[in-house]
């Protein structure tokens, strides 16, 4: 069988995967400093590439000086900062599936969060002040649910939101039996409890939430976005937020990081977590096992499931 090198980030949390890697037939692992993109020959030699576990973007410029690269395996699920950087002829496939159950169980924390009111909770204890009957908590069950964004995150939270007695809408690209269609959305927003936002950022998710979207959700709904930060238009969300009308959980913001002069911060009904929700113990090597069996299905000759078109 002919070998093919693959060039890994030498990084702690890439480290652990290396093993589920090694297991795949036919690939020979050549290490790199994802900081530091200056390359020998054999590093130059791969015709594989694996970006970081953190700071994906890092290596991006490192598609321009490998000669050989057919294949881009990355260990996020979104695509969006490395498909339009890398040519045609070169597949990329994201590790989509590894962080369903981190995010989704970020999502259903993020909901309770803001339904039982824990922040006011937390401000009152800072202030030693017993608060009973001080804050209106409310409660999931029975409450409706809209997810946009269908995918192995998007149904991992229709599942966990089972247990809690309610009721999920879900929404794709495109219909499928119990999934709606993007025509749907804007009729589906209203009489929705919560909007949770689990899309890929496309041309199409691109502002998708937008002022006329945040307008048509009902008073005192919840907006919780673990997709892409640019699906949601901040400066819209902030006024909502500002009036009083909407509540938020954010996982991730446009811009990104979020400026510590952002307005965002200081909006009572807004929880903002920094692009953490997958980091939970473990999610690293859920995102290498997922990745090597790509990368198996690829030097096989077949196609990735998880592959990402133009």
């Amino acid at each position: 069988m002919a070998v093919s090198r693959i060039l890994v980030s030498n990084e702690e949390d890439d480290r652990s995967g290396y093993e589920y890697l090694n297991a795949v037939p036919g690939l020979e692992l050549v290490e790199y400093d994802p900081n530091d993109l200056a390359l020998d020959d054999l590093q130059r030699s791969v015709q594989l590439l694996m970006p970081p576990y953190r700071g994906s973007h890092r290596p991006l410029g490192l598609v321009e000086v490998l000669p050989d690269l057919r294949m881009v395996q990355l260990l996020s699920a979104g695509v969006d900062e490395w498909r339009p950087r890398v040519p045609k002829h070169v597949t990329v496939a994201s590790a989509r599936g590894a962080h369903a159950g981190p995010v989704s169980e970020w999502v259903l924390s993020a909901i309770l969060t803001q339904l039982r009111q824990w922040p006011a909770l937390v401000r009152f204890q800072d202030q030693h002040t017993w608060a009973h009957r001080k804050f209106d908590a409310d409660t999931l069950a029975g409450r409706r649910v809209l997810i946009v964004g269908a995918g192995s995150i998007g149904i991992a939270v229709a599942r966990k939101l089972e247990a809690f007695e309610a009721e999920s809408t879900l929404v794709a690209s495109s219909a499928r039996n119990g999934v709606h269609g993007p025509d749907e959305l804007p009729q589906l927003i209203p009489g929705h409890a919560v909007v949770v936002v689990t899309t890929p950022l496309t041309e199409t998710t691109a502002g998708l939430v937008d002022a006329k979207f945040l307008a048509a959700m009902d008073d005192g709904a919840l907006l919780v976005n673990a997709g892409r930060g640019q699906v949601v238009d901040t400066d819209a969300l902030v006024l909502e937020l500002q009036s009083g009308r909407l509540r938020a959980a954010l996982d991730v913001t446009d811009p990104e990081p979020l400026p510590p002069e952002h307005p965002m911060w200081d909006c009572a009904g807004a929880i903002v977590s920094p692009h953490a929700a997958r980091t939970v113990p473990g999610t690293n090597r859920l995102c290498y096992q997922v990745a090597a069996e790509q990368i198996a299905t690829f030097l096989s000759g077949g196609t990735p499931s998880n592959v990402a078109y133009l």
